[in-house]
């Protein structure tokens, strides 16, 4: 049992050191009321303010990933099961580029 409790906790390390590499200090700037929710919820969970800013950023934008609309161009790009697939037109294939762009940068 005190193998498993060691290696969990090995494991907890590994990635807590992980997750410190990649992270990036940036300036941001929020309004008085929203701020003052951060700071509760902080003192609510006993979590640092900016721990807890960062986190709720990731699953923001983890949620506006997932919620970019599809939009349908005339160009089939591929056939799936007998389904054209049409080329998106929308958004997500800029934002897709320029995510990869910057993350080479990095």
């Amino acid at each position: 049992m005190t193998s498993r409790l060691i290696k969990k906790m090995l494991d907890d390390w590994e990635q807590r050191s992980t997750h410190v590499k990649e992270q990036v200090s940036t300036k941001v700037v929020l309004n008085k009321t929203d701020l003052i929710k951060v700071e509760a919820l902080a003192e609510t969970y006993k979590l640092p303010a900016g721990d807890l800013l960062a986190n709720i950023i990731s699953t923001a934008l983890l949620q506006i990933e997932e919620q970019m609309p599809y939009v349908a161009g005339d160009k089939v790009i591929r056939v799936e099961e007998g389904n054209p697939i049409y080329e998106d037109v929308g958004r997500t294939p800029d934002y897709m580029a320029a995510k990869a762009k910057l993350e080479t940068k990095q």
